[in-house]
């Protein structure tokens, strides 16, 4: 790596690691959601379908009030769960169950849409910069209709560590250096990391074995994985392989990226818009729920 050496972390030499490569890396395409909201999506499109467990990653980003002021108005989903991440901007989001939130930078709504909701995701503001991510995480057959539930989690209550000078990471799920995340209670046992690097650093990062995962980067340019490690730029996803952990560098610039696992599901996935089940007629209910007002 073109990184300083120096800030590699140690490591005991008697604990052996199984450093992850990235396979392949994928930029996102261009299109719109919602009410036109203008955003990248990077998973859920031709190149990159899925990464089982994940259905979809969108970054949405945009200092123009017409790119996003409509908003998503109500719309359902059934069979997966939704997480939001906001790094600028503020979003009111509410259901048809009463709840009511707002979305600030730096905080997290991790909803789990379970058996049905119908919810709204609103612009809380008419200028200014609007940036974050959602993203879709796949729910186990034997949960898609459980009921709906919220983990709405304030940027105060995200851990922030840092492993090594030059490294600041925000543990919004899963566990680093001893320090856990806020999201709890998911099947796919997930790994959330918002890391920050400056110039020159690296970092090695804890992955489960028994997980899939992707790094994003969405500031600057880093180079992931040990050994051949790909050179991603502000754009680029990269998929992981196998593996127990991920080294990421940073070259001439700071760099920022999302890394994110999950335990695969290894399940059939079928999917219609707004609605994620295990067969066609499954899907075919959950319209049909849907149109009835049962959700």
């Amino acid at each position: 790596m073109t990184a300083n050496a120096s800030a590699r972390p140690s490591t005991d030499s008697a604990v052996s690691r199984s450093p992850r490569q990235v396979q392949r890396i994928v930029r996102g395409r261009p299109t719109s959601d919602g009410a036109g909201v203008k955003l990248t999506r990077v998973i859920g499109q031709p190149d990159l379908d899925m990464i089982d467990p994940f259905l979809l990653l969108d970054e949405f980003r945009s200092d123009s009030a017409g790119d996003y002021i409509a908003g998503f108005p109500e719309h359902p989903h059934r069979g997966f769960e939704t997480v939001t991440y906001m790094l600028a901007g503020r979003m009111r989001h509410g259901d048809n169950q009463g709840n009511r939130g707002l979305l600030t930078p730096g905080s997290v709504q991790w909803m789990t849409a379970g058996r049905g909701i119908l919810h709204s995701e609103m612009p809380e503001q008419e200028n200014g910069l609007m940036w974050g991510f959602q993203l879709w995480v796949n729910l186990p057959a034997r949960d898609k209709m459980t009921a709906p539930r919220y983990q709405d989690i304030a940027p105060e209550s995200i851990p922030e560590v840092s492993p090594v000078a030059g490294a600041r990471v925000r543990v919004i799920a899963g566990t680093l250096n001893g320090v856990s995340g806020p999201v709890s209670g998911i099947a796919t046992e997930p790994v959330y990391l918002d890391v920050r690097l400056q110039q020159g650093a690296i970092v090695e990062l804890p992955l489960p074995s028994t997980h899939r995962g992707f790094a994003y980067v969405y500031e600057g340019q880093a180079l992931v994985g040990d050994g051949v490690s790909a050179n991603l730029v502000r754009g680029d996803l990269g998929v992981l392989g196998n593996g127990d952990s991920l080294e990421i560098a940073a070259g001439d610039a700071p760099a920022r990226l999302i890394v994110v696992a999950g335990k695969p599901l290894n399940e059939p996935v079928t999917k219609y818009g707004p609605f994620v089940m295990n067969t066609p007629q499954q899907i075919a209910q959950a319209v049909e729920d849907f149109r009835a007002g049962r959700f």
